[in-house]
């Protein structure tokens, strides 16, 4: 299994730069060509989601991306630090309180649902020490020349 990891400050103009990679990436993995601007939308969508996030709370720890090849599966994870709450969660202050704090959840559920309409494999996992997004492709292994 190879992997890649990126690491970027939580800065909008870094997301681009995600993209790239994660297409390259994908391609040289096996990704189907067809497939390559559905990989980056999402990695986008994924990266400023975090980005976003992190700018709301204050936190200057880096965006984490990870890009991972296995076998006929390539998985791209993008994880933030931010506190999430956690559906249920009825304590006081979990969600947040502040006037903006329903436009923020609101611009959140339109990521994600952005990014489940562009990828079949996605999961979604997030608690009080941060999120991460996991999202995966079908590979195709490289055609062997035959002398």
């Amino acid at each position: 299994m190879a992997t890649v990891e990126l690491r970027f400050s939580a800065l909008p103009e870094h997301v681009r730069t995600a993209r790239l990679v994660a297409a390259a990436v994908a391609r040289r993995a096996g990704v189907d060509e067809a497939v390559l601007d559905e990989v980056r939308l999402a990695v986008g969508e994924a990266c400023s989601r975090a980005v976003g996030l992190h700018q709301n709370a204050g936190i200057s720890a880096p965006v984490r991306v990870s890009l991972i090849e296995e076998e006929k599966l390539f998985s791209i994870e993008v994880g933030d630090e931010a506190p999430h709450t956690v559906p249920g969660d009825t304590s006081p202050g979990a969600h947040g309180g502040a006037d903006g704090a329903d436009v923020e959840t609101e611009e959140d559920e339109m990521g994600l649902a952005v990014i489940s309409g562009l990828v079949d494999d996605v999961e979604v996992t997030a608690g009080e020490n941060g999120g991460l997004i996991r999202m995966s492709w079908p590979t195709t292994p490289p055609a062997t020349l035959v002398p």
